[in-house]
């Protein structure tokens, strides 16, 4: 067993971890942050993506105690209080989910890539994306979410009855 010591959405942790717990697991099994999915566990659908130290990274492709020291911000963590993070709000405006199983790791990589570009063309998004995999949608709406959340003008978003718009 090994000792580490994490911020975790702002909160202080300390825990004895096996040397080869996976960070998505430490964050769903001993802190209860279930809306860090457990996807393909291989690191190629996103599903998992958090913030280490304010950069995206896949969680299941981390080890607990590679984040020892370290901040970490899950989905629980991006919004503040009952005020959702505006990438947040502009998946909900634009319906850029179907069954949901991606959207908590498209969020956190989107945040990312707002970070790093604040208005990025929809190629860009695309790029920025990528490592992020969402069988439902066609990314059309995902896209267009980031748009919005970037301050862009969305002119092509789905209005539907009980939409929050």
């Amino acid at each position: 067993m090994t000792r580490i010591s994490v911020n975790v959405d702002g909160s202080s942790y300390t825990d004895e971890v096996e040397p080869r717990m996976l960070l998505v697991h430490y964050l769903r099994e001993r802190l209860g942050k279930v809306g860090t999915v457990v996807g393909c566990d291989t690191s190629n659908c996103g599903a998992c993506t958090v913030h280490l130290d304010g950069r995206s990274v896949k969680s299941c492709n981390v080890l607990a105690v590679q984040a020892d020291g370290h901040e970490v911000k899950t989905i629980e963590g991006l919004a503040d209080g009952d005020e959702l993070h505006p990438v947040q709000k502009a998946f909900r405006e634009c319906h850029a989910l179907q069954c949901g199983y991606c959207t908590p790791g498209m969020i956190m990589q989107a945040v990312d890539l707002l970070q790093e570009k604040p208005d990025p063309s929809e190629e860009e998004i695309r790029h920025g994306l990528e490592g992020n995999l969402c069988r439902c949608t066609g990314y059309h709406n995902i896209v267009r979410a980031v748009q919005m959340a970037a301050g862009q003008e969305v002119t092509d978003v789905p209005t539907f009855e009980g939409s929050a718009s």
